[in-house]
C-alpha cells in the first residue's frame, strides 16, 4: 500500500505508516479524508440523490475535485466557528445559514457513508523495530474513532446551536488493525516477488464486527492441474496482503488482494496466526493466491514437487467473495499434505465431553457441508446442563486421524467454528457478539465465525472412543434409534466413503448428493492415497473395538432441524453413560 487510503468494494483500508493523525486538524487536512469525500460525493452523484443536488446548489459545481474540496474546506471551518458566524462573517458562504437543515443532512450523511464502509488500519513494521508503530497498535484506533467523533458531533453543534442530550459512542474509527512486514522468505525464483508482499503479525477487532460479503454460497471443489498457475503472472504487489495461517502444524500462508481484506482478518478468527519469528524466513508447506485479477475461472491447486511446496490460486470475482473460499482451499492443501504424512484427515466434528457421571468419551462425527456435525456439538451444548459436566471442541469441521502410543487419535486444525446462524441455539450467538465476527447476518446462509480453543489444545491428540457418520436425511419413527454400530468393518467402509447426505443450502448443491469420504477437501482429489489411509485406519478401529457406526441427525427432515441432533445427542449420552 502506497497510498494513505484506498477505498474499493466498499472497503476503506488507512495507512498509519503513511500517515498518522496527531489530532483533528492532522485528519482534516489528510490525504485521507479528501479521498473520503471524493468517494462520497461520487456515491451521490452516480446514484443522482438529493444529497448531490444540494452539493450542487450550494457551492455551484459538477466537477467531484471540486465539491470534495469545498465539503473539507467547510468542515474545517464548522470546528472553529458556528454557522451563522459564518454566514455572517465569509462571503463566500452568505445565506448559507438559510440552508441548515439541507447542510445538517449533508453531514449525517456523510458521517452515516464513512461509517457504511467497512474500514481497515494498517501499521508496517520495520523489521527488528519494536516502535511507536507496535506501542500505539490499540491505541491509534481509539485515538482515530475519538477525533471522527470528535470533528461530527463539533460540526453537528456549529450547525444546530444545540448540544446532543444522547451521545452515542459507536465504532466510528477501524473496524480492524492490524500489524504487517515483509518477509525474507527463501522461495523458489517464480514466486520470490511474495516476499514483497507484507504479512500480518497482528490483528485487533473492534467488536461487533458484522460484514457484508458479494456472495454467501461457496460452489464445487478445487482442482488439481498440472502446471504451476503462479509461474508467469504479473500482479501489483501493492495490492495484496498475507495471512500466515498454521492449520494443524503445517504452515498455510494465504496471499489476498486487498478487496478481500474481509476474509483475511476473518481468517484471524479461524485459523491460528504463525508467530511472526516462525514466518519471517520460513518457507511454507503451502500458499494460497487468493482474488487475482484474473479473466478465467479458475478454484485450482498444482504440487510443485521439486520444491515441496503446494500452491493455491484462485481469482477474482463477485462470486468468490465468501469466506468459504478462503477456508476450503486452505484446508484443501492441508489435508494434501497431511496425507503425505501418513494422516487421514476427518472433514466433521470432534468433541471430549465429560458427562455429569465422570465418564468421559471422545466423539467423532465425519460428514460433509449441512450433515449436522456442527449442529450436534450445538446439540450437545445444549443438553450440557442435563448431561455435560465439560466439553472441548478438539474441531468443529475438519481434522484428522493419527497414530498416538498405538492408539487412533483425534487432531484438530482449526482454532474456531464457521457456522450457520441458523444451526446455533436461539441467543447462543449474540451471547458469543463480542468475540465474533458476523458475516450476511440477515442472509440466506449467514455465518458467524467464532473462536472456540486455542492451537495447544486442538493438537493435543485425543483417543477416539466413538467414530459417527453423518446420516442427515433418513426420517426416524418415535422409537427408532438415532445412532447404530457397524460389526463389519467393509460395511462401515462403504457407508463412510459413499459420504451421502442431503444438501442443505450450504453450498450450490440440492437433493441427495454423495462425496467422496464426506471430505471434497483433498480426500477426494487424492482418492487413492486415502484409499490405503481409510483401509489402515478402519482396521486399526476395529481391532481396537472402537465403536464405528451411524448417527441420524435427521437435519435436512423439516421441522426436526433442532430437535433431531438433540435426540441423537441424548442417545449418544445414554450410550455412554452405560459403558
Amino acid at each position: 500500500m502506497n497510498k494513505e487510503i484506498s477505498i474499493s468494494n466498499n472497503k476503506a483500508i488507512l495507512n498509519f505508516s503513511k500517515a498518522f493523525f496527531n489530532n483533528t486538524d492532522d485528519l482534516l487536512r489528510s490525504d485521507g479524508f479528501y479521498e473520503v469525500l471524493k468517494s462520497f460525493v461520487n456515491f451521490h452523484k452516480e446514484n443522482n440523490t438529493r444529497i448531490y443536488s444540494y452539493l450542487e446548489k450550494f457551492f455551484r459545481s459538477s466537477n467531484i475535485d471540486s465539491l470534495a474540496g469545498e465539503i473539507r474546506d467547510i468542515t474545517k471551518i464548522l470546528t472553529v466557528m458556528s454557522l451563522d458566524e459564518i454566514s455572517e462573517k465569509i462571503n463566500k458562504y452568505h445565506d448559507l445559514d438559510k440552508e441548515r437543515d439541507a447542510l445538517l443532512r449533508i453531514v449525517e450523511d456523510m458521517y452515516d457513508y464513512w461509517r457504511k464502509l467497512e474500514r481497515y488500519s494498517v501499521i508496517e513494521k520495520v523489521a527488528g523495530k519494536e516502535g511507536l508503530e507496535v506501542e500505539n497498535f490499540l491505541g491509534s484506533n481509539i485515538k482515530l474513532k475519538d477525533m471522527i467523533l470528535e470533528i461530527y458531533r463539533k460540526v453537528e453543534i456549529s450547525i444546530t446551536g444545540k448540544v446532543q442530550k444522547v451521545f452515542r459512542q459507536v465504532p466510528a474509527g477501524a473496524n480492524s488493525s492490524i500489524i504487517v512486514r515483509k518477509s525474507n522468505i527463501d522461495y523458489p525464483d517464480y514466486c520470490r516477488w511474495l516476499n514483497d508482499i507484507p504479512y500480518i503479525t497482528k490483528v485487533m477487532i473492534e467488536t461487533p464486527y458484522i460484514t457484508y460479503t458479494k456472495s454467501n454460497k461457496r460452489d464445487g471443489f478445487f482442482k488439481e492441474v498440472e502446471e504451476n498457475p503462479i509461474a508467469n503472472i504479473d500482479i501489483n504487489t501493492d495490492e495484496y496482503l498475507c495471512y500466515p495461517a498454521k492449520i494443524a502444524d503445517n504452515l498455510i500462508y494465504v496471499y489476498f488482494h486487498q478487496d478481500y481484506i474481509t476474509h483475511g482478518i476473518s481468517a484471524s478468527n479461524l485459523f491460528e496466526l504463525a508467530d511472526e519469528d516462525e514466518v519471517v524466513n520460513t518457507k511454507p508447506d503451502g500458499l494460497y493466491i487468493f482474488g487475482v485479477k484474473d479473466d478465467r475461472d479458475l478454484d485450482i491447486f498444482y504440487e510443485d514437487k521439486e520444491n515441496d511446496l503446494f500452491i493455491g490460486y484462485c481469482n477474482f470475482a463477485d462470486k468468490k467473495d465468501y469466506f468459504g473460499y478462503l477456508k476450503k482451499m486452505c484446508l484443501t492443501l492441508n489435508n494434501i499434505i497431511s496425507m503425505k504424512k501418513g494422516y487421514l484427515p476427518i472433514h466433521g466434528a470432534g468433541v471430549n465431553v465429560v458427562l455429569q457421571n465422570g465418564k468421559t468419551a471422545n466423539i467423532v462425527i465425519l460428514g460433509d457441508s449441512g450433515a449436522g456435525k456442527s449442529e450436534s456439538i450445538e446439540a450437545f451444548r445444549s443438553l450440557a446442563k442435563e448431561y455435560i459436566r465439560d466439553m472441548t471442541v478438539i474441531f468443529d469441521d475438519m481434522g484428522s486421524f493419527r497414530i498416538k502410543n498405538g492408539e487412533v487419535a483425534a487432531y484438530g486444525t482449526e482454532i474456531g467454528a464457521f457456522v450457520r446462524l441458523d444451526d446455533l441455539d436461539s441467543g447462543y450467538a449474540f451471547k458469543q457478539i463480542d468475540r465474533s465476527i458476523f458475516m450476511n447476518p440477515d442472509k440466506v446462509n449467514a455465518r458467524l465465525i467464532m473462536p472456540v480453543a486455542d492451537h495447544k489444545q486442538i493438537m493435543e491428540g485425543y483417543k477416539v472412543d466413538f467414530f459417527l457418520y453423518a446420516n442427515n436425511y433418513d426420517r426416524l419413527n418415535p422409537d427408532d434409534k438415532s445412532i447404530s454400530l457397524f460389526d463389519n468393518k467393509k460395511e462401515a467402509i462403504e457407508t463412510f466413503k459413499a459420504g451421502a447426505r442431503m444438501a442443505k443450502g450450504t453450498t450450490t448443491e440440492e437433493g441427495l448428493v454423495k462425496s467422496y469420504f464426506a471430505n471434497p477437501f483433498g480426500p477426494f482429489q487424492k482418492q487413492e492415497m486415502c484409499d490405503d489411509l481409510i483401509e489402515n485406519y478402519f482396521d486399526k478401529l476395529f481391532d481396537s473395538n472402537i465403536k464405528v457406526g451411524t448417527i441420524r441427525t435427521q437435519l435436512a427432515i423439516d421441522n426436526m432441524e433442532s430437535e433431531g441432533p438433540k435426540k441423537s445427542a441424548r442417545e449418544l449420552f445414554e450410550i455412554i453413560k452405560s459403558l
